[in-house]
């Protein structure tokens, strides 16, 4: 069995897996899931313009995904407009949906959840701050 720590610092976060069996702890890079084109889009540490961003945080680097249209499809499969390539997220993972108040996620039938600031969740409104995690990759959501 494993566990996954999760920090709310994000600036010191990478997520680690510790197994309880043979106390091994694997560091990840949760950049290093994201699609190609995507890594591209992202811009790095800071927004550049007002809007809805995902920020994904790294060991060695930060990136800023603008929420470009609506809705967002998360996940592991190829038509997800936020691909992650991590088999601990589903193919259809989550759904992001811009409305004129906020954000909402909506699980999207995954097999390992979706977690807004450390509750599972069918369904929230994100507020500025937020902290999504889809499998075993954290998210956080920015309004600006």
């Amino acid at each position: 069995m494993s566990t996954m720590g999760i920090t709310d610092d994000m600036s010191s976060q990478i997520l680690i897996r510790t197994t309880a069996a043979d106390g091994l702890t694997e560091r990840f890079d949760p950049t290093a899931c994201l699609d190609e084109s995507v890594r591209h889009r992202a811009s790095l540490a800071e927004p550049v313009a007002p809007g809805r961003y995902i920020q994904v945080q790294g060991p060695e680097r930060t990136l800023l995904i603008a929420l470009e249209g609506s809705p967002v499809h998360i996940g592991r499969g190829l038509s997800a407009d936020l691909h992650l390539d991590d088999s601990s997220v589903s193919r259809r993972h989550a759904i992001l949906v811009a409305r004129p108040s906020g954000a909402r996620i909506l699980d999207d039938r995954s097999s390992n959840g979706t977690f807004v600031n450390g509750r599972r969740v069918q369904q929230a409104d994100l507020r500025d701050g937020d902290v999504v995690v889809v499998g075993r990759i954290m998210l956080r959501y920015l309004e600006i």
